[in-house]
Formats: structure tokens, C-alpha cells, sequence
């Protein structure tokens, strides 16, 4: 099997998983309470609380003129994905739209949000899609001058408004937690939930503090060529990526070799490939 079909074929697995556990979300948790998320989605939740129209079908008759507006712009294969992906999740709030998890609106909203996150994160990861207006935001933002992000909020300000209105104030409320909690979660799907750190080392001493790195923690380093802004002097800098249980080791070495290093650390979200 090449590297190519297996990759289609894990990221066909994960999609499904991923529409599988979001349809498990909105049908279990929210739906039941009045709780919606944002974009087509909840757009439709509103629209077959209205109508009486079932939930699955309208999402995905509603996300359907997007994903063809999609096609040009992203491509055939995120187009057919994000199909796949919208006929799967139809498929599942409706096999789960019977069960109802819990009454509690707080815990609704609460692990609602998670699974929708984890869900709608790992179809993102897997380059597709089920927000529709994501992928209008995509082209009208360009046209109009507002970022992606600014575009979809005021999508979302109309559609809780509407919230409001359909379902009461309350459930309106407790679909913007739901929103906000989706979007963390989506966040740290996307990023990873590695807690790695990058480290830059500026210091006299680079090289000798290199070594000690690569000698005591058994980690690679690298040297960056730099020039001091208030010296003018050029200067080594190290840059490793360490786990966070080295840190403390790391900054020992650091401290004992050169007390005056400057030691800058960021969060890492994924790290791939082996030694430099």
C-alpha cells in the first residue's frame, strides 16, 4: 500500500470518527437541551426546531451550496471529504436523536461543546469540513475586507440573536459557552496536546552549553548565527526543543554554565522529524 492511500484512508477513518462523535454530540447533549452551536449547524438546529424538518437532512442541504462554492477555491478532495463528512454526521444525529445524556443545562453545554470540539477538530485536522460559513468566510472576507474570523462572529451574533428568540434568552446563553468551549477545544485538536517547548539560548558561552545539552539531556541542539542589537557583537544562539520535564534540568545547566544567558521559551504544539 503506498504512503499516498494510506494516507486517504486514515484520514478517511479519523473524518468519519469525527462526524460520528459530533453527531453524537449535537443529538445526545444539545439538541435535546435547546442548545446549538454555532455557523450551518446551528442555523439548522434552529431551522428544524421551526420547521419540523429532520435535523441531519438539513444540514447537510444547507451545507451543500457552500461546498460546491468550496470546490474551486479548495479543491476536489476537501470538497468530496467535507461531503463525506456532512453525510456521515446527518447519519448520526439521526441514529442518536432518541437518547438524551442528561436534563442539566450546564453539563449539556459543558461536554456537549467537548465531544463537538473534538469532533469538528479532528475533520479540520483531516482537511474537511462541516461549517459552511467557514468556507464562505473564506471568499467573502477577501472581497469585503474582513478577516475570517471577524466574519464568522458577526454570522454567529445573527444566529444566537435568533437563539434567543426561537429557544429563550437562557438557551441563547448557554449556546455562546457552548461556542466558546467548542472553539478551545477545536483549538487544542488542531495544535496538538504536546508539551513540548522550544528554547532559544543566547549567551558567551553557546557552544560549551550546547555540548552540556547534548551530553547531560541526550537532546539535539542547533546554532543560530546572530548579532547583539545593543553590542553589535555576533553571537551563537542554541535552539533545542525539550519536554516539559527537562525544562527544570535544562535551566540548571544553563545557569551553572552562564548565569547572565538570556533564555527565551515557547510552547510547542507538534514536533516532527529526528535529529540535526
Amino acid at each position: 500500500m503506498s504512503d499516498k492511500v494510506f494516507k486517504i484512508i486514515k484520514s478517511i477513518l479519523f473524518i468519519t470518527f469525527g462526524a460520528i462523535i459530533t453527531g453524537f454530540g449535537l443529538a445526545t447533549f444539545l439538541a435535546p437541551n435547546n442548545i446549538i452551536d454555532g455557523g450551518v449547524i446551528g442555523i439548522s438546529m434552529i431551522g428544524s426546531h421551526i420547521a419540523s424538518i429532520n435535523l441531519g437532512l438539513l444540514i447537510v442541504l444547507l451545507n451543500l451550496p457552500f461546498v460546491l462554492l468550496a470546490w474551486k477555491k479548495m479543491g476536489t478532495k476537501f470538497v468530496i471529504m467535507t461531503g463525506y463528512a456532512n453525510i456521515i454526521l446527518a447519519l448520526s444525529v439521526n441514529f442518536f436523536h432518541s437518547y438524551k445524556i442528561t436534563g442539566d443545562l450546564l453539563l449539556a453545554t459543558v461536554f456537549g461543546g467537548i465531544i463537538l470540539g473534538v469532533g469538528v477538530g479532528t475533520i479540520l485536522k483531516n482537511e474537511a469540513s462541516l461549517d459552511g460559513t467557514e468556507m464562505l468566510s473564506l471568499i467573502v472576507s477577501r472581497k469585503f475586507g474582513f478577516s475570517v474570523g471577524e466574519f464568522i462572529l458577526i454570522i454567529n451574533v445573527f444566529i444566537y440573536a435568533a437563539a434567543g428568540l426561537v429557544f429563550g434568552w437562557e438557551s441563547a446563553m448557554y449556546s455562546v459557552m457552548t461556542y466558546f468551549i467548542v472553539s478551545k477545544v477545536i483549538d487544542s485538536v488542531m495544535e496538538g496536546f504536546n508539551s513540548s517547548k522550544s528554547v532559544r539560548i543566547i549567551s558567551d558561552n553557546s557552544e560549551a552549553i550546547g555540548e552540556a545539552l547534548i551530553e547531560k539531556l541526550d537532546i539535539s541542539v542547533t546554532y543560530l548565527q546572530g548579532i547583539g542589537g545593543y553590542t553589535g557583537m555576533e553571537k551563537n544562539l542554541i535552539y533545542c526543543v525539550l519536554s516539559r520535564l527537562e525544562m527544570p534540568k535544562m535551566l540548571d545547566i544553563v545557569k551553572e554554565m552562564d548565569p547572565k544567558a538570556f533564555v527565551s521559551i515557547v510552547d510547542v504544539h507538534e514536533v516532527h522529524g529526528g535529529r540535526v
